[in-house]
């Protein structure tokens, strides 16, 4: 199965949460529909980002388990700029949403 991750930019936190709910929740959301490989959270240019690598059959379920990631993320705190990659070989590539995901 294909290795994809989801990445999103975390905003404000939601009120009665704190930062260390973000990256559970969405590490939790990706695991009700996958297997989750790995997680990340990283500050670039001084905002906040999370990264989930799952596996997934194709492209169509890695959004859904992406979009999952997101609606979860965004319960604790503001989920923007969501992207998702694939890998091929030893790198990660965008991949294009199919039409009715976004």
């Amino acid at each position: 199965m294909p290795s994809y991750r989801v990445t999103l930019l975390i905003g404000d936190m939601r009120v009665g949460r704190s930062p260390e709910d973000v990256l559970p929740a969405a590490v939790d959301a990706a695991r009700e529909l996958t297997t989750a490989e790995s997680w990340d959270l990283a500050i670039r240019h001084g905002m906040p980002r999370i990264t989930v690598r799952y596996i997934a059959d194709d492209d169509a379920e890695a959004f859904r388990v992406a979009e999952l990631v997101r609606a979860r993320t965004n319960l604790v705190a503001q989920a923007r700029g969501t992207t998702v990659t694939r890998r091929y070989g030893g790198r990660f590539y965008p991949v294009d949403p199919p039409r009715d995901t976004y």
